[in-house]
């Protein structure tokens, strides 16, 4: 998860926990100064005073702040501790609510989507790992096979065939796999594998090809289209095949 966040900043993460901009903005403002009013914040961030005042309800309505009342009101953050836990407990339970009462989408896997952007790119293929029944192939650098290298010990410690081919740019990584090995059938191989590419098949039933760089234009194909799928499997197994020799 770490490379996905190299470039982000705390008011990108604090708006990814709900709040907007100016909020976050203001968020921090308050955790570095303590109690402040409204006037106080205006002039700290240069944010007017109307939005400013907006804001601080706003943060107070997201539990982020508390409201101070006296004859001048204050606001006073919440810990981000807190902060994020409250969160967290209530998407929680909004996504529990949503398990039970939302649509249910039809199925596409027989069409092609396009996923854009890595954080997307990495949440797909996390999903595609967790429902994984018997077997996966995998074709990656070193570097993006570490991204997921928890998930794919998970695998081969629970007896799936595992197959991985990759470079050997990371030796401990590949030994950190070879240890979790279970089934015969898994296997880890060493080849030259396109920097910022990767291939992924599961259960001979979907498929995910395209780059992962870390970039928001990053763009893969997914699908469980029986063609495609038989192209990329018979693709690996020949690279497989000449490996072996």
């Amino acid at each position: 998860m770490a490379c996905f966040l190299e470039n982000s900043t705390v008011t990108d993460c604090l708006i990814s926990y709900g709040l907007t901009r100016q909020e976050a903005v203001i968020y921090e403002t308050l955790l570095k100064h303590g109690e402040m009013t409204g006037y106080e914040v205006a002039k700290e961030t240069g944010i007017s005073r109307s939005n400013a005042y907006a804001s601080l309800a706003g943060l107070a309505d997201k539990g982020a702040a508390y409201l101070i009342k006296g004859e001048t009101a204050k606001y006073t953050p919440v810990t981000v501790p807190q902060f994020v836990n409250n969160t967290l407990a209530s998407l929680a339970e909004k996504g529990e609510f949503l398990k039970t009462h939302a649509p249910v989408r039809q199925d596409t896997s027989d069409g092609y989507i396009t996923v854009q952007g890595a954080l997307n790119i990495r949440n797909k293929i996390l999903q595609m790992l967790d429902e994984t029944q018997h077997r996966l192939y995998v074709m990656a650098p070193s570097d993006i096979i570490a991204q997921f290298s928890d998930e794919l010990v998970a695998q081969l410690t629970a007896g799936k065939k595992v197959v991985v081919l990759t470079d050997g740019l990371s030796q401990k990584l590949i030994e950190s796999l070879l240890n979790a090995v279970k089934s015969e059938d898994s296997a880890v191989y060493i080849t030259n594998a396109e920097p910022g590419q990767i291939r992924l098949i599961t259960d001979s039933a979907y498929v995910l090809t395209g780059e992962l760089t870390g970039s928001e234009s990053d763009t893969c194909l997914y699908s469980g289209q029986k063609n495609l799928v038989s192209v990329m499997k018979e693709a690996l197994k020949n690279k497989i095949t000449l490996l072996k020799k």
